[in-house]
């Protein structure tokens, strides 16, 4: 079985989400959230990590990150393991916590980074559980607002902050006007499962291709082993598209996309 090792960033940063276990929550009350928070603080003072942002929802966590030794699968291992000790102890139960495959994707470029940050920030409006993020607790957003706020300062907002303007108020005013511009981000979204139609996968398709793989036609992704190996991954870790599809997307044999084995 061919086994898929995960995309690395020349950068160093990350979009991250972690899930619970058949999308169950992680999160029962405020003391689970603020625990999970003390990880990511705990996890950054030992290793050399910067956060960008954060968004705790009740069944999944979004971070955006910076980790400059490559060791994003050890990190999110060790944060997801100290949760699901504490978690698992907490409410008396055994087994896994969190789905086995953490969701990834690399951030190579400031404007990516920007709308990934965008987008992180957006999710409690997207879900309907505020009108403005400037009102949900559980995200990194009240930082870019006011960085100066009291309390352990968990995200790297100045740094952000910086790529916008030298002046922080000018800056500040620039992100909130950048994060209620109309878009149609979409990353590591909760809902990939629903492309399930060749049409649908399509379109995937050639944007993976365009962030991922510039210059590549699919004809190449077909018959470069490595390359189609990478897609077909991606294929089947972040859509609904079945076997069937994704072997006829590509227009290779249905065993060849059976046997990547997803890591």
């Amino acid at each position: 079985m061919v086994r898929v090792q995960r995309r690395y960033s020349d950068t160093g940063c990350y979009h991250v989400m972690i899930r619970g276990n058949e999308r169950k929550n992680i999160f029962i009350d405020d003391e689970d959230r603020l625990k999970f928070i003390n990880i990511l603080h705990k996890k950054q003072s030992e290793i050399e990590l910067s956060f960008y942002a954060y968004c705790l929802m009740d069944n999944h966590v979004h971070l955006v990150l910076k980790d400059n030794k490559n060791e994003i699968s050890l990190i999110m291992k060790g944060i997801a393991t100290s949760y699901a000790m504490y978690f698992n102890n907490k409410y008396k139960r055994v087994g896994h916590v969190f789905q086995d495959r953490f969701k990834s994707e690399v951030i190579e470029n400031e404007g990516y980074l920007m709308a990934v940050i965008r987008y992180v920030h957006h999710n409690p409006i997207k879900a309907k559980i505020v009108e403005g993020s400037e009102h949900y607790k559980w995200s990194s957003y009240q930082w870019y607002m006011d960085p100066d706020r009291p309390g352990a300062k968990l995200v790297d907002a100045e740094y952000i902050l910086g790529i916008l303007d030298e002046n922080r108020t000018t800056a500040i005013l620039g992100f909130r006007r950048f994060f209620m511009e109309k878009n149609d981000d979409k990353f590591l979204d909760e809902d990939d499962s629903s492309i399930r139609t060749l049409e649908e996968g399509e379109s995937y398709l050639q944007k993976y291709i365009e962030k991922n793989l510039p210059g590549i036609d699919k004809n190449e992704i077909r018959t470069n082993k490595g390359l189609r190996t990478e897609v077909i991954a991606a294929l089947r870790t972040y859509t609904g598209l079945p076997i069937v599809s994704i072997a006829s997307l590509l227009g290779v044999n249905r065993g060849i996309v059976e046997r990547v084995k997803l890591k």
